[in-house]
């Protein structure tokens, strides 16, 4: 008899796919057992007390002789099987028994990533042995230590600080290595279990916590930084603020607004020589031509652009800042404008030599973004000084 190929590949991967189930199954099933011990045994810890009846205590109630012996009140969330849960796992370790809750509950989380993963158990037969010793070392450890510092809350315990196994480990190591030299023994000792049973590394926890101190201290110093920052920035605002406005007073108390001095329109008089010399028409004996149209010639314009007055105040407050800068005080008295130039009269400061406003009219000029100024030093009937700026539009002056 003959099979095909696919027959015998088929049979085995549903024994395989089977036998998986089957491992899958399992792993379940106590994942859901070991979570419900946990569980049990927490709310037994938790709701531990004293007066529960249990194999190292007879309980307050029935010691009383308020009721019968079997029908003592239990407190504990457990029942009476978790009153003597509870009972016995403070009584053999203290309060180093939730060291092994602790282990316990790690190991399920691990078995329980294993298993949404879809990966096995990983723990070979030394991996077990090696997680078992160091459990019970620490174990032994907390409860030596638990012995031999924290019997102040032995009134909190049915039975010694450490329970039992502290009371065997803690007084045999006070007795050989002294109580701190002890002490220092047991804390390497669980240092070491510690990191086996939870499966970490403190050098790697040391790095971590170390970056996050280190950035802990870089953000506050980044915000300390930010925080002057903005302070500095206030107080520069705030100064501006009243230079901006000591400014201000000085220019109303010290610097009336510049007089406009608006030019003078006069009418020439007409000249007689002019009229008995004008040429006569060349074409007057001639009646059949045609003379050129008037619209020909250029039209004079009605209106001609001035320099506005906002742009004259704008201009001498601008030029007693920049020769300020410059360390000569001077203060703008009037403003002619003109078709091409605009006329500046200046008062220097006392102390103020003619030369030096001469001396800076490039630097002026460059600073006012100009081509060049025209510092008059002496105006005829005047105390003053003036300063001849280029107007932004030129106007046309015809001779006509």
């Amino acid at each position: 008899m003959t099979y095909s190929l696919d027959t015998l590949n088929s049979r085995t991967s549903s024994a395989a796919g089977s036998a998986g189930g089957v491992k899958r199954f399992a792993q379940e099933v106590s994942l859901i057992l070991g979570l419900l011990a946990l569980v049990f045994w927490l709310g037994a810890l938790l709701s531990y007390s004293p007066q529960d009846a249990a194999w190292s205590t007879t309980g307050s109630s029935e010691a009383a002789g308020v009721l019968k012996a079997g029908d003592a009140v239990t407190r504990n969330w457990g029942g009476r099987l978790g009153a003597h849960l509870a009972d016995a796992s403070y009584f053999l370790f203290g309060f180093s028994v939730w060291w092994a809750f602790a282990a316990g509950l790690r190991t399920w989380l691990a078995s329980l990533a294993r298993g949404l993963r879809g990966q096995p158990a990983l723990r070979t037969a030394l991996a077990r042995t090696k997680f078992w010793s160091c459990l019970a070392l620490l174990m032994l450890a907390s409860t030596a230590l638990e012995w031999s510092r924290l019997y102040r809350f032995e009134f909190k315990l049915p039975g010694h600080a450490g329970g039992a196994l502290g009371y065997l480990a803690g007084p045999t190591s006070v007795k050989w290595l002294g109580f701190t030299g002890s002490g220092l023994v047991w804390i390497a000792l669980g240092v070491i279990a510690v990191s086996v049973v939870f499966a970490f590394s403190w050098a790697r926890t040391a790095q971590r916590i170390g970056a996050w101190m280190d950035e802990l201290i870089e953000s506050r110093r980044e915000k300390r930084e930010i925080a002057q920052d903005l302070a500095v920035g206030r107080a520069a605002a705030l100064q501006r603020e009243e230079t901006l406005q000591e400014e201000r007073i000085e220019i109303e108390e010290h610097h009336p607004v510049p007089m406009l001095i608006e030019p003078t329109l006069v009418e020439i008089p007409k000249s007689e020589r002019v009229a008995k010399e004008r040429q006569k028409p060349l074409f007057s004996e001639m009646p059949d031509s045609k003379l050129p149209q008037v619209d020909l010639l250029d039209s004079a314009l009605s209106r001609q652009e001035t320099v506005a007055p906002e742009t004259l105040e704008m201009t001498s407050r601008l030029i007693e800042k920049k020769l300020k800068d410059f360390g000569v005080e001077v203060r703008v008295v009037a403003a002619a404008p003109g078709p091409v130039i605009t006329r500046y009269e200046i008062e220097p400061a006392i102390g103020v030599k003619g030369a030096q406003i001469v001396n800076l009219a490039k630097d002026l000029a460059r600073a006012l973004s100009l081509v060049s100024i025209r510092v008059i030093e002496t105006i005829p009937g005047k105390n003053f000084m003036a300063l001849e700026l280029p107007n932004a539009k030129r106007q046309s002056i015809k001779l006509s």
